[in-house]
């Protein structure tokens, strides 16, 4: 199965006993609508909803931190996704969340993850197919295991800045980046970290919400000075669109890459952590 794939294909591969379709969208708190509400109005035949706002560990201070192991199978297993299961994740959102559950899919030892390509927007747009209410798959069991090595902490990122092992890339909007737009959460420093550079995730779709190919997506990352040979870690505010643009990356070839799970939501708020704009 290959990371991306279209809506022919899942079309054509609806009632596979080993597929499993996820919507995980998430949408910012401010935005006013419900994601779950959204799924049990109407969702691809067969999917089931992944909650990325309860898939956090709820120990730590830091907005959207990866769960603990046992939590993350926990609540895989409840969803009817496990081992051996073909995963095809989508969202309806302007954070494209579904590269959020692709990630930590992934990190936490899936095998065969894919993102629908266009989302829901393009399904409903080609006039597919939806169920409604809740789809109740029977547990299935979910070996974790979790890649530290693609997670980046607050000390790595610091002792990033002296030795410059690995490109740094920002998923924020522009003007947050620059600090010139302030921060949508309380209590954080605007700007960036020193020496990292913008790649707003938007920058990485077409107009009608599909992904642009992997030679467009290159040059993306070229014109930012980023060489994806070269090894690399994502941020944002809150580690959901870092996700997006670290599934850029390896569409377009990388294969060293790493997310700051922290992102801006811990790094801005450290009163001691360095900070640049422009």
């Amino acid at each position: 199965m290959e990371l991306l794939v279209t809506t022919d294909w899942l079309a054509n591969e609806l009632g596979a006993s080993d597929l499993r379709i996820v919507d995980a969208t998430k949408f910012m708190p401010d935005a006013g609508r419900d994601p779950a509400a959204e799924y049990e109005a109407g969702h691809i035949p067969g999917a089931v909803f992944m909650d990325l706002s309860e898939l956090t560990d709820s120990s730590s201070s830091v907005e959207n931190m990866l769960p603990p192991p046992e939590k993350f199978a926990s609540r895989m297993q409840s969803l009817g996704l496990g081992d051996g299961s073909r995963i095809v994740i989508y969202d309806d959102s302007p954070l494209k969340s579904a590269a959020r559950a692709w990630w930590m899919l992934t990190i936490f030892g899936a095998h065969e993850v894919a993102i629908l390509d266009g989302g829901l927007a393009k399904w409903k747009a080609e006039g597919r197919p939806l169920e409604t209410g809740k789809e109740a798959l029977r547990h299935r069991h979910f070996t974790v295991w979790k890649d530290d090595k693609d997670v980046r902490t607050k000390a790595d990122m610091l002792a990033n800045l002296h030795s410059k092992n690995e490109q740094v890339v920002d998923a924020r909007p522009a003007d947050r980046f620059s600090g010139t737009a302030e921060e949508t959460r309380p209590g954080l420093k605007a700007g960036h970290i020193p020496g990292s550079v913008n790649i707003p995730h938007s920058t990485l779709f077409n107009a009608d919400g599909t992904w642009k190919n992997a030679d467009e997506i290159k040059s993306v990352f070229d014109d930012a000075g980023v060489d994806l040979d070269k090894p690399l870690v994502t941020t944002c505010g809150s580690g959901i669109t870092a996700a997006v643009v670290l599934f850029a990356a390896v569409l377009a070839g990388a294969n060293k890459t790493a997310l700051y799970d922290g992102s801006w939501a811990e790094w801005g708020a450290d009163a001691d952590t360095p900070k640049a704009t422009g």
